[in-house]
């Protein structure tokens, strides 16, 4: 009975703090809007915090790889994937460099990110298998489904043209579609640091259990010679 409550309070923690994290978020646009005189640009409030959690997201993956060797591999590409959102969000930046440069900023990622992953290819499965399996894969899922598809499909310009007409004003589906993108990465954000910190315990216990058994797996020394 006691561990039924303790789950339960702590899911419900979780709501809790997931509800107050989008609040926060969405303040952005709120902020943009209201405050900053609709400035729904790429270095508005709302894209600067969808860019620091995209960060910190593939910064959080790339840290845990050090510690956990069991899945290196899958934790270096989860974080490479996110990096590469990154430099894709970042594109405006590299655009001083050369028009469309990021292509190439994101391609050198992934390629290192493949070549590290390649290194031990059976455990980067089984890791990436552990990953997708996990119950956050499903939040992670939705995170990325709202970013690649619905903000795209819903940020068209052709619907908001013909839904305001005449009075069609870019900003409006700026903020909508940015407005999604957030929400979005909000989730991949709270996917990740719940997986990362779920999984921290196992993490350690292989860390543990690993020299023990290649202790006890020793041959013993022969005197005989």
């Amino acid at each position: 009975m006691r561990e039924q409550f303790l789950i339960l309070g702590r899911e419900c923690a979780a709501f809790l703090f997931a509800t107050l994290f989008l609040v926060t978020m969405m303040s952005a646009v709120y902020i943009d809007v209201n405050w900053m005189n609709d400035a729904m640009h790429e270095t508005s409030l709302t894209e600067t915090l969808q860019e620091i959690m995209l960060a910190s997201v593939a910064a959080m993956f790339f840290w845990s790889a050090r510690s956990r060797p069991a899945q290196r591999g899958a934790l270096i590409l989860t974080g490479g994937f996110y990096a590469c959102m990154l430099i894709r969000e970042l594109d405006f930046m590299f655009d001083t460099v050369e028009h469309g440069s990021w292509v190439w900023f994101a391609l050198a990622t992934a390629a290192a990110c493949l070549a590290l992953a390649l290194r031990s290819p059976r455990d980067t499965l089984e890791g990436l298998v552990t990953f997708v399996t996990d119950r956050s894969w499903l939040m992670t899922a939705s995170g990325l489904l709202i970013v690649l598809v619905f903000s795209r499909l819903f940020g068209m310009h052709q619907l908001w043209q013909h839904l305001m007409m005449d009075g069609y004003n870019r900003v409006v589906k700026n903020m909508a579609e940015e407005g999604t993108e957030l929400l979005g990465y909000s989730l991949c954000w709270l996917a990740s640091v719940r997986y990362l910190w779920q999984t921290r315990t196992a993490a350690a216990g292989i860390a543990v259990v690993e020299p023990v058994h290649a202790i006890l797996s020793r041959k013993p020394v022969s005197w005989s010679s």
